[in-house]
């Protein structure tokens, strides 16, 4: 049976992937950072990727606890804000600075830097996340029932290999298809594809730990076995497990 409840710390969690998203593809972007690597050489990746890995991990945590249905109600809150913090970003860029304020004439110039992306990019951003992010608590919910709640380490790296994979084949072309190389391209996804699911993989302790002890503290465990997997519905679903 379902068990329609309040949870005391999904609505942090809810916070938590929202505020990576928006940090991310706001801040992210504007900066790439270049690391040498042994064998590989010297690497640039976009300073995003350092954290957005971070908002997969919240994810598998949602999606393990508190079923599809709750993770489906984030990835759809972190999209509206992703639009939202866009529109506002256009806006404000938009919009005339005063020619009085000599601190204005030199803001202007470094906003549309930083937030001033093309809009490829944020179409390609925007498409890649919703996208990826539901690929990847899809795969987390089918396995959790498959493999009957065992090997939680299979299902999170295994999401993560998914969702983080159709992520990176979505962002990357429709952002920079026609200005990089075919090969630049595929090195740059090939690159964030093994980065994001090495973080994945360095805090599995942790998001072991965190998944007992969230389940412990709700009192509850989520199996997907009666839930409608469209990413356009908001139901809550999923059969919930008492857990004392």
């Amino acid at each position: 049976m379902q068990v329609l409840r309040n949870f005391r710390y999904y609505d942090f969690l809810m916070a938590g992937t929202v505020a990576v998203l928006l940090c991310s593809n706001l801040i992210g972007p504007a900066k790439a950072c270049v690391v040498s690597l042994p064998v590989i050489g010297i690497v640039t990746f976009g300073a995003g990727n350092l954290f957005f890995p971070v908002s997969y991990i919240f994810g598998d945590v949602m999606t393990e606890v508190y079923g599809y249905a709750r993770a489906r109600r984030a990835i759809w809150a972190g999209f509206a804000a992703m639009i939202f913090a866009t529109t506002m970003s256009s806006i404000i860029l938009a919009m005339p600075a005063s020619p009085t304020s000599d601190y204005n004439k030199v803001l202007q110039p470094a906003l549309e830097t930083v937030f001033g992306n093309t809009w490829r990019i944020v179409v390609a951003s925007m498409l890649a996340f919703w996208v990826g992010d539901f690929v990847n608590s899809f795969v987390m919910a089918r396995m959790k029932v498959w493999s009957q709640g065992r090997h939680l380490w299979m299902r999170t790296i295994g999401s993560t290999i998914c969702g983080q994979s159709i992520d990176s084949l979505l962002f990357y072309p429709v952002a920079f298809f026609g200005i990089l190389d075919n090969a630049t391209l595929a090195s740059l996804m090939a690159f964030n594809v093994l980065f994001k699911i090495g973080v994945e993989v360095l805090f599995t302790p942790a998001t072991y730990w965190v998944v007992h002890a969230l389940k412990r503290a709700e009192g509850v465990d989520t199996y997907d076995t009666h839930t409608s997997f469209s990413p356009f519905s908001l139901k809550d679903e999923g059969e919930s497990r008492r857990i004392d």
